[in-house]
């Protein structure tokens, strides 16, 4: 008789050698990687502290064993199989059982299965063992046999192209080099008669939202499946039910309709109902293995037609255009297989809080693990996702399109079932690689066949082999040949595609007050550095004399290359500069803030202007390690004060305020003699709302009104875009230094402000700002008898507070939340720009 699917998975009971060696160490944990065990067993120190990434670079130049024991099988049955499951092997692995290879691998994202049913001994020790070869070495092998090739690319060694393997393990410029290996994710014994190898759901909304219909497709392994029972239901109630045979294919195909269904929305624009769907294989009497999916109805589109100015880019989502402001990701560890379902929760909740609505999986990273789509579904976070290509020129002789083709057929399977995956984009910054070495690029030759002969030979990849695995896999997701990338136009065009703006940070260094002026139709990348938390640092410098903003230690946890002079530059345009620590810490955090308020603010007014810009994607949301780098939020989930800027301007309603740039520095330091300025309210709201708006003009010196404020009532606010309020001319010569301050009220209650300071900063005197901060339960007022800039709390472990980096003008007391302090802790410490 035919038996259900048992599963065991083979977490414990691993041993670990580097295989020139003899002694066999223990394992804490399979998934794993082998710096991970080293660490366990004392045999590297933690390459995140001090100096200590040098000292365990030997580990990637060497081959690693593993192996376990087998759990014993019962007797084999006629029909029974024995499956080992390998979801993922970093990366140039053999394995044998008993001695014997059963499976050699050089792609970490494919997922492998091996049939062991004839291996297996009876009666005595079945013995796994895998082996891992260096992908260093390897990789500079490959590359090294294929000269023909152009190896040119940006961020770490050029050899990294030739191998299947996450990138960012080759060092990038904000992560170390830590060349990983071992069996990074589960491996499983699995015997059955037959199991459901795959379940898709291909559906249609139908254009008044009210039906859905479509098709299951349940594919079974295994000849004793019969028939499939498939079903599907929402919050415990059934919606649907039927049965199909398995045809001679092994497939088995149901249609379904539901009506009135409950669709998926993101954040802020509705709710995340899930349906789980589940396929049931039996042999007409017994029930042999179940597979379920939880999945989510919705039309998601991106929408890309010609305009007055070029073509449009955002997306559409059950007939709402929706600005995506978020953030881009990359893993958040370099060590990923310590990376909690609780810690990839609190990453993604935070965005959620912030008011983000789309997170971005960089290629250099890796096809994240399954629990971070699954709380995307849950949270209502759209995802981009990048195919696995990022900064370089990537090889496509035969070997490895082959590889690629199954990769990616592999995970676009995994992940076609999530709602929250919104597009797939080839690769990361490739087209860039392609202008800066002047590669071949004709977007006029459509034979794909000939861009194999030329120097770019991954156009290929990206305009042939990757959509064409969509199309079959996952055709419900749009596909985008790259990121940047719009009509075969050069990478910066603005008027087309998608953008990486570089040009504040890196690039031309302009200046980012007037970042918002240089994006495009979506800014999938842009950035400022800013150092992490004072205790982060504290974590990593082992040696404290070494507590110095320029410090050695403290350089070498930042990999940007000239980070010291572009650090320098922005704090010195403007900011008074410190030596102190804390105080150059506080800095290099207000630039980052003020810089990425500046872009969101005028891009999302841009939303409201005919969907010029479609959304904006930060540079980078986390961290690998403790580090200086351009995230927001540091490796221990620190957050800096810009993630608070950004939650600031994309609140669902936020009011704005600006002056006109009048670029200082190439004027001698002469101001100008008026400045004009404007005030707009942004909404993601989807109904008109009545507002009242205030504008206030406050003398920096006296923090008294220079002029009559002017309060406009009954504003009628436009749905899902901007409302314009008033535009003026600050009269410079006449008129003191002011602050403009604007606040919105909705049914009594103030719900956004935003204050425009005359620039640069390091011009204006915070001296005797006259600040009071209470603390009352869990409520922190904030005052000030003058215009004060940034002011900061300190962000500490459990604690969470809804604001800081704040701008604090007189006559508008401002109350902060906070949740998990104690009765008896200690009150917050803050402080502002220009404290004493």
């Amino acid at each position: 008789m035919a038996e259900a699917m048992e599963v065991q998975e083979l977490g414990k009971g691993w041993q670990f050698k580097q295989t020139d060696t003899e002694e066999w160490l223990p394992v804490a944990r399979v998934p794993t990687n082998v710096h991970l065990d080293l660490m366990d067993n004392k045999k590297i120190e933690d390459p995140f502290l001090g100096f200590n990434e040098l000292k365990c670079e030997w580990v990637g130049d060497k081959t690693w064993s593993y192996k376990t024991e087998l759990p014993t099988v019962p007797t084999v049955r006629e029909g029974t199989k024995h499956v080992l499951a390998f979801d993922g092997l970093d990366t140039f692995a053999a394995v044998k059982l008993n001695g014997e290879i059963i499976l050699e691998s050089e792609n970490m994202w494919i997922m492998h299965r091996v049939d062991i049913t004839e291996k297996l001994k009876t009666g005595e020790a079945n013995i796994l063992e895998i082996t891992f070869r260096s992908a260093l070495l390897e990789a500079r092998k490959i590359k090294d046999a294929h000269p023909e090739h152009k190896w040119v690319g940006f961020n770490g060694d050029m050899a990294r192209l030739a191998v299947r393997k996450a990138q960012y393990h080759w060092g990038w410029d904000w992560g170390p080099v830590l060349m990983t290996c071992g069996p990074w994710r589960a491996v499983r014994l699995e015997t059955y008669h037959a199991r459901v190898e795959d379940l898709r759901v291909d559906y249609e909304v139908d254009a008044s939202f009210k039906k859905v219909s479509g098709t299951i497709t349940a594919t079974v392994e295994g000849s004793s499946g019969k028939a499939v029972n498939f079903s599907a239901e929402l919050s415990g109630k059934e919606v649907f039910k039927g049965t199909a045979e398995v045809d001679s294919n092994g497939q088995a195909r149901v249609e379904f309709h539901v009506n009135d269904p409950k669709l998926w929305y993101p954040h802020g624009y509705g709710e995340q109902p899930l349906y789980t769907v589940t396929a049931v294989v039996t042999t007409g009497e017994h029930v042999l293995h179940s597979l379920s999916k939880r999945t989510g109805f919705r039309k998601s589109e991106l929408i890309q037609q010609p305009d007055d100015v070029g073509k449009t880019f955002y997306f559409r989502i059950n007939g709402i255009d929706v600005f995506c402001g978020g953030s881009d990701w990359i893993p958040a560890d370099s060590f990923t297989p310590r990376i909690t379902e609780a810690k990839y929760r609190k990453w993604l909740e935070m965005m959620v809080d912030g008011y983000q609505v789309m997170i971005r999986i960089w290629g250099g990273g890796i096809w994240e693990e399954d629990v971070f789509y699954d709380i995307c579904d849950e949270l209502g976070v759209l995802v981009w996702q990048d195919f696995l290509f990022g900064c370089g020129n990537y090889p496509a002789y035969p070997e490895i399109l082959k590889s690629i083709e199954v990769e990616c057929i592999c995970q676009t399977k995994r992940l076609r079932h999530h709602p929250s995956l919104t597009i797939y984009a080839g690769n990361n910054e490739d087209y860039q690689v392609q202008e800066q070495y002047g590669l071949t690029y004709d977007y006029e030759d459509k034979d794909p066949q000939s861009w194999l002969k030329t120097d770019f030979p991954a156009r290929y990849i990206y305009e042939k082999l990757l959509p064409d695995v969509v199309a079959a896999h996952s055709p419900h997701v749009p596909y985008h040949p790259g990121s940047p990338w719009g009509d075969g136009k050069i990478s910066s065009d603005p008027t087309v595609g998608d953008m990486h703006q570089w040009n504040v940070w890196h690039g031309t260094q302009e200046k980012y007050q007037i970042f918002d002026t240089l994006g495009g139709r979506f800014n999938s990348e842009f950035g400022m550095e800013a150092f992490p938390h004072i205790d982060t640092i504290k974590y990593y410098v082992t040696d404290p004399s070494q507590l110095y903003p320029q410090s050695h230690m403290i350089d070498f946890h930042n990999k940007a290359d000239g980070h010291e002079r572009r650090i320098a530059t922005y704090l010195v345009e403007n900011f008074r500069t410190h030596t102190d620590l804390e105080k150059f810490i506080h800095l290099t955090q207000l630039s980052q803030a003020e810089a990425l308020m500046f872009g969101y603010r005028g891009w999302r007014q841009q939303w409201g202007q005919k969907r010029f810009c479609g959304g904006a994607l930060v540079w980078q949301l986390n961290d690998c390690w403790p580090v200086t780098s351009w995230a927001i939020v540091d490796y221990f989930l620190r957050k800096k004060p810009a993630y608070y800027a950004m939650r600031r301007v994309l609140a669902p309603i936020a009011v704005a305020v600006k002056r006109a740039h009048h670029d200082w520095s190439v004027v001698h330091a002469r101001p100008a003699k008026s400045s004009d300025y404007e005030c707009w309210v942004a909404s993601s709201k989807l109904e008109e709302l009545t507002a009242t708006v205030e504008l206030r003009y406050v003398s920096i010196a006296t923090g008294k009104e220079i002029k009559d404020k002017v309060v406009k009532t009954d504003v009628k606010i436009v749905a899902n875009g901007t409302t314009e309020i008033l535009k003026g001319t600050i009269d410079n010569e006449k008129e003191e230094p002011h602050v403009l301050a604007a606040r919105i009220w909705v049914d009594g209650e103030v719900v956004s402000r935003d204050v425009d300071w005359p620039q640069p900063l390091k011009y204006l005197d915070f001296s005797d700002r006259g600040v009071e901060v209470s603390a009352s339960g869990d409520r922190i007022s904030v005052k000030a008898n003058k215009p004060t800039k940034g002011l900061v709390f300190e962000e500490r472990e459990g604690v969470l507070i809804n604001d800081s980096g704040l701008d604090v003008v007189p006559g508008d007391e401002q109350i902060v939340t906070v949740r998990g302090l104690g009765a008896n802790d200690k009150a917050l410490k803050w402080t502002y720009l220009g404290e004493p």
